[in-house]
């Protein structure tokens, strides 16, 4: 059933990662019966940890799977260092928003969502994630 699918798992932060969290999050949907958003989610579980080692390279991210309201929450919180100035955060946002027009594409077609965000922690970082119903 998918009203219990919440699970929760770091991942070291190397490039293989990607193929570990499609991995996953395939194997995930299926066991619970929505193997119907594999091909969307495990695009978008790919780019979301993409984007998160291409700017933040070999470091720990932590990859969230959840089922809520009737839609699947794909969530990466890596640990993006925060920058000083405002001007360098908004053009490093910026790039890295651009970066994933793949997931933007993927996520669209299905009338999901998508964004990307400060971490709301002490050592900041960022925080991704692709919405998708059913």
């Amino acid at each position: 059933m998918p009203d219990n699918l919440s699970y929760s798992f770091a991942l070291p932060g190397g490039a293989y990662c990607a193929g570990l969290a499609r991995g996953a999050v395939r194997e995930l949907l299926e066991r619970h019966g929505l193997a119907d958003l594999c091909e969307t989610a495990v695009l978008a579980a790919s780019e979301l940890v993409a984007a998160a080692y291409r700017f933040t390279p070999d470091r720990e991210m932590l990859l969230k799977v959840h089922w809520q309201f009737d839609a699947l929450r794909i969530t990466l919180y890596d640990q993006h260092p925060a920058h000083g100035a405002a001007e360098r955060h908004e053009a490093c946002r910026q790039r890295r928003s651009e970066s994933m027009w793949l997931l933007a594409a993927a996520v669209d077609e299905r009338g999901g969502d998508w964004g990307l965000a400060p971490a709301m922690t002490p050592s900041g970082g960022s925080k991704t994630w692709a919405l998708l119903h059913r």
